[in-house]
């Protein structure tokens, strides 16, 4: 990725840069390898909420997977139509439920028996029909973080395989919700094939069960959880999106007229991103070299969060001699570290760190911890 430098000396540090290029680049390659019968795709908000990224990806004719009444609203201010809007999480209020109702989203995604009959209940306060998937476990490890593994058995994401069935019977011999299919999700940044091959296997299994018991599935969501390359993402800067979706048009035997939903997030916004931020201080330690930034772990906080890893690099040196640093931030927490034992081309005082593969959870996971302002934002 080229940054532009010369644009950047007289921007208040940290700030997050998109490469708007780059993220139509991987809208148009996403629309080129998912045009199949009956393939939607929808773009995980929680991923990245900025409007100015949101309506680029919603002019490209995307759904929105949404997880609050806050995303709801943000999706339509974009241009999401409400009808292609999928709306999911665990803890929906009443609030948000009876908003998405009447904003005519296309589908809740229900993930408890619980959350099933208040939402039967307030559809018929409303006395709008509520169009509900059905969140199954699908007990497939992802082989990512724990943090973001969300598909096993015992989790507060889903409904148990085991009652399934049982529970879409409950929709559909409800008067005030209509069954639109079951949705998937096994978690975030899987970038090996087979967890998805799995997963494919699983839903086809939940096929047969469900027309076995005389139940039509009209449709299917798979989610999302395709990786990105946090190491090298200039080699690797939009992911091989033929590969993911030829896995599903491969080892999913979806019936005649079926649709098959898709929730990218990461995958759509990871790589056009890049946190900036300047160099403070080279502090020599005992026996390392710490390169303290004016960003920290409140305006990027994988690192803190998941042990997670970006490259990190000196976007304004020329200096072809390297040396070790510790890259750190300024917050009050020893986990405010970027890196260890980073080579870095010599660094001074000033000179700009670009903290690469950031468009996705990072500046929409921003705080004002320590009283600090949020990161600013820069269009390329």
């Amino acid at each position: 990725m080229q940054f532009p430098i010369d644009r950047f000396k007289d921007i208040s540090t940290p700030f997050y840069y998109y490469d708007l290029s780059l993220l139509r680049a991987t809208l148009e390659i996403i629309n080129e390898n998912s045009d199949y019968p009956g393939f939607h795709v929808h773009y995980a908000v929680k991923a990245n909420s900025n409007p100015e990224l949101m309506r680029i990806i919603s002019s490209y004719g995307l759904g929105a997977d949404v997880v609050s009444g806050g995303e709801i609203e943000r999706a339509i201010e974009c241009g999401f139509d409400p009808a292609e809007i999928v709306y999911a999480g665990v803890g929906k209020t009443d609030k948000e439920i009876r908003y998405a109702l009447e904003k005519g989203v296309g589908c809740l995604n229900v993930e408890s028996l619980e959350e099933l009959e208040v939402i039967s209940a307030l559809a018929e306060d409303c006395g709008i029909k509520a169009k509900v998937s059905l969140r199954v476990n699908p007990e497939i490890d992802a082989h990512t973080h724990h943090y973001i593994t969300t598909g096993l058995a015992e989790n507060k994401f889903g409904i148990d395989k085991s009652r399934i069935l049982e529970i879409a019977r409950r929709c559909v011999a409800d008067p005030w919700i209509e069954f639109r299919g079951l949705h998937c999700h096994i978690g975030s940044q899987i970038t090996i094939e087979d967890p998805f091959v799995a997963l494919c296997e699983r839903i086809n299994d939940f096929q047969r069960q469900f027309e076995a018991a005389g139940i039509a599935i009209p449709i299917i969501n798979v989610g999302g959880g395709l990786g990105i390359d946090y190491e090298n993402p200039d080699e690797n800067p939009i992911p091989d999106f033929q590969k993911y979706f030829n896995t599903f048009r491969d080892n999913l035997d979806l019936r005649e007229g079926q649709e098959l939903h898709f929730e990218l997030g990461r995958s759509i916004t990871g790589q056009c991103g890049s946190l900036i931020c300047r160099t403070l201080f080279i502090k020599n330690g005992v026996n390392k070299k710490f390169l303290i930034v004016d960003g920290g772990m409140t305006d990027l906080i994988r690192p803190a969060l998941y042990q997670a890893h970006h490259k990190i690099e000196n976007i304004s040196s020329d200096s072809t001699e390297k040396a070790m640093y510790d890259v750190v931030g300024p917050i009050c927490e020893s986990s405010d570290v970027f890196g260890t034992a980073e080579l870095l081309p010599i660094t001074h005082r000033g000179d700009f760190i670009a903290l690469r593969s950031a468009g996705a959870y990072g500046e929409v996971m921003s705080s004002r911890y320590n009283c600090r302002q949020l990161p600013g934002c820069v269009l390329g």
